[in-house]
This record gives C-alpha cells, structure tokens and sequence, in this order.
C-alpha cells in the first residue's frame, strides 16, 4: 500500500471501491491498535445508509468483536482502536478532533474547502503515515475533485481507477444490464463502465433541492413503485403540503421477490389507503399487491398511446414541480445527477432519456403524473 497521504479511489458502477475500502479500514483498525479512523460524507443520512451501514454488516459477515456506541456512532475494539462516524453538514462536529485516517465516500458531494479542513484534523500520527481515501464515481472533470487531486497531479496524491471488471463477484446479468445501458451514451460509458472522467451534460432535472426531512402532517402522500428484480426495486414516497411537493427514497434493492416485496410494504407504509402507482408492465405483481390490501394502481393508463410521447410528457409535468428531496435519499441523488437526454453520433441532443439508473426517476414520474395530471383532467397520455 502507498505510503503517500492522499488516496483518491475513483471506479465505476460495481467496481468495489467503497466495499473495497471499507474492508481496508477495518484491518486497518485491527493491524494498529489505538488507532483513530474517521468515516464521513456529506450529510449524515446518507453516510449512516452507505458506509455506516456497510463496516458494520461486514464486522458480522466476518463474526469481529466490535462494541457500537450508537448514540455517537462510534465502533471501538478490544486494541482501543476506534472508527467513528460523522457528516459534514455540521462542520462543528470534526473540527476539534484528530485521525489517523479519514474516508470520504462520495467525494465529489463536499467542497474543496470540506476536504481542506479535514486535511487539517489528519494529523494524530499514531499509525504513520496519516492518510485519507477518497471514493467517489468520475462523475465530472469540472468537479475540485478533478481539478485539485488530478489536474494538479499532486506529490501527496495517489490515483486508483477501477470498473466492474475488477470485480469477480458481480453476476453475468448485472454485467450484462450494466453494459447495455450505459453504452446508450458515451459519456455514461466512461463513468459507469470504464471508470474514467467524464463531464454529464444535458440533465433532465434540474428543479430539485436537498432538505432535511419532510414537513409535519402533509395533506397528502402517495407512492410510485418500479419494478425490478435483477434491476433495483424502487418504492419512492411524495408528500404534499401547501402545493410543495417533498420526495422520501423508500426502498432501492435487487433481487426481490414480489413475496418479500409486499412483506417489506407491510413493514413501509403505514397507511394502505393512500395511493401507490406501479409500472403497469407487471400486471400480475400489482394484483399481487392489491390482494395483499395496499391501493396500487397501474400507472399505464391508456394503452393506444405512443410510449415515447407518454414519458416525455411526464417528464414535462415533474419538470413543472419544484421537488425537495429528503438527504437520506442517497439514490435518488444518484439517479437524478445523471439522468440526462441522449445524443446522437454528432452530439445533437435527442428527445429521448437515456434509460440508465432511472429506476427512482420512472417511480417519481408514475406517481406525480398518474396521481396529479392524469387524476386532474387530461388524460391523454400515460407514462410507461
């Protein structure tokens, strides 16, 4: 392993880099006893739901005695070494503390000045040297991720590039989804596929901003679920208050049977009267659902439509809603920072999204369209 301070670990989609680093923390915790290893993103939701959430199921996967202080979020061991766990949404918390090592997963949220105070918190010394590793995807040659680490091609910076190829886990049929679908774009293809910088360009949504939480006793709440099974399972809920409109990710999860899927819906949504739209290309699943009491409607609602028309149109209608997305909606993020219109062979600018990661994009669309356009008048398209 490098001796060099800053490691900057960029990969693609299934390239193992956040489970590869997590691994290499929790040696690192064992190999050096009284060592301090600080995990951290942005916001705190979405650290607790990714590396928070990983370190710890991988402490069980390998049966590691571990104690967990979950008030402070605080993993210590029987060496005195400890990995704790805070964001960045609240500078306060790391500024009077010192590491030996720092983890920033999704790199490219924070700032260059977020990474520069951290910079000044590694400086324990008690594992030599003190070091930091930055995950994140290539998502944008314009980011201070970029510009600072790699531009610059700094002495303290070592650079790690991985894609799914170096991954022996993944499955053929991810593989095969993975390929097919980013290679609808190039530069999806250099991100996700190959691991290399692109820039994304043409988004679709850009009316959105991050809260903390959705507001107290909305007037209204639906949900819009697409399927998926080698693909992910997205459950996205809407509430309404005051004609705002305020997005919670639910659940985003491969490999669920339509049997565990309407366990889990037991278990998410409190009430069942309130409406759910799915995509209506699963005719059996929604019946499923509905026999098990929840009120899901298909979202296809007139099947002599062009499909194109309908999904353009639907996008046009959440393009006119200023959606506020919860901070633990770390997929939703995901989704929506690279959900962008195809180009041709000459960058001409196509009419048409690029079907990539847009899982939770389809289920915000189903649910917005089916329930507030298609409920409220015109009904001359659906959404598919």
């Amino acid at each position: 392993m490098s001796q060099k301070r800053i490691h900057l670990e960029v990969g693609g989609a299934g390239s193992s880099k956040s489970y590869s680093t997590a691994q290499w923390m929790i040696a690192t915790a064992f190999n050096h006893p009284g060592i301090s290893i600080l995990c951290t993103r942005k916001t705190f939701p979405s650290l607790r739901i990714t590396s928070y959430k990983l370190i710890l199921q991988l402490l069980t996967d390998y049966q590691l005695p571990y104690e967990l202080n979950k008030t402070e979020h605080l993993i210590t061991f029987n060496n005195n070494s400890e990995i704790l766990f805070k964001s960045l949404d609240e500078p306060e918390k790391v500024k009077s503390a010192e590491f030996d090592r720092i983890w920033i997963e999704e790199a490219t949220e924070i700032s260059l000045n977020d990474f520069q105070q951290l910079d000044l918190r590694l400086r324990r010394n008690r594992a030599p040297p003190d070091q930091m590793y930055l995950t994140c995807n290539p998502i944008g040659k314009l980011s201070w991720v970029y510009k600072e680490l790699v531009e610059k091609k700094r002495a303290d910076t070592i650079f790690f590039n991985s894609n799914y190829h170096d991954n022996p886990f993944l499955s053929q049929d991810y593989i095969n989804s993975l390929e097919e679908k980013a290679s609808q774009d190039h530069n999806l293809y250099l991100i996700y596929c190959l691991g290399e910088w692109g820039i994304l360009e043409n988004l679709i949504y850009t009316n959105w901003e991050p809260i903390d939480s959705i507001p107290e006793d909305p007037d209204e709440t639906i949900y819009g679920l697409d399927f998926g099974f080698n693909n992910q399972t997205a459950l996205i809920e809407i509430s309404v208050k005051d004609n705002c409109f305020y997005l919670q990710e639910i659940l985003y999860e491969s490999k669920i049977t339509n049997q565990e899927l309407c366990r889990r819906l037991e278990d998410l949504i409190i009430d069942r009267e309130r409406c759910m739209y799915a995509d209506s290309s699963e005719p059996a699943r929604i019946q499923e659902i509905f026999d098990h009491g929840f009120n899901v409607h298909p979202a296809v609602k007139h099947a002599d439509t062009i499909v194109k028309k309908g999904v353009n149109e639907g996008i046009d209608f959440v393009k006119t809603k200023h959606l506020y997305i919860t901070k633990d909606s770390v997929n939703v993020f995901k989704e929506i920072n690279s959900y962008k219109w195809k180009e041709d062979k000459d960058k001409n600018i196509l009419d048409e999204p690029v079907k990539f990661n847009d899982h939770l994009m389809d289920a915000i669309r189903y649910a917005l369209v089916s329930h507030f356009r298609l409920q409220g008048g015109s009904k001359d398209f659906f959404i598919s």
